[in-house]
């Protein structure tokens, strides 16, 4: 983690798409961004309540896995957690609409 001060999430956001260059890592993102929608779903659709439990451990397992094991880093959740938060859904639009590769630079 860099000891960098973001002031804003223009500026967090190229040094996020830089701690998420392994492709592995970025689809696990991706799928974990994907379970989090369908736990929100399916915890309003059925207002099963204890459904939205599942959320933060789906959202930041599949994350972390990508960081321990495939980046090597430290998740920028742990310093800017709303950064990384908004950075992570701005990721996941970007690879689902092609703009950015799954395969990081």
């Amino acid at each position: 983690m860099t000891n960098q001060k973001f002031n804003s999430l223009k500026e967090f956001y190229p040094h996020y798409l830089s701690e998420h260059k392994n492709a592995v890592s970025r689809t696990l993102h991706f799928i974990g961004t994907v379970a989090v929608l369908f736990f929100l779903i399916l915890g309003i659709s059925t207002e099963h309540w204890i459904v939205f439990a599942c959320i933060p451990l789906v959202g930041y397992g599949f994350a972390w896995i990508g960081h321990a094991v495939f980046e090597k880093n430290k998740p920028a959740t742990f310093k800017y957690p709303f950064y990384s938060l908004a950075s992570d859904f701005i990721m996941f639009w970007e690879l689902l609409t092609g703009k950015i590769p799954f395969k990081g630079n």
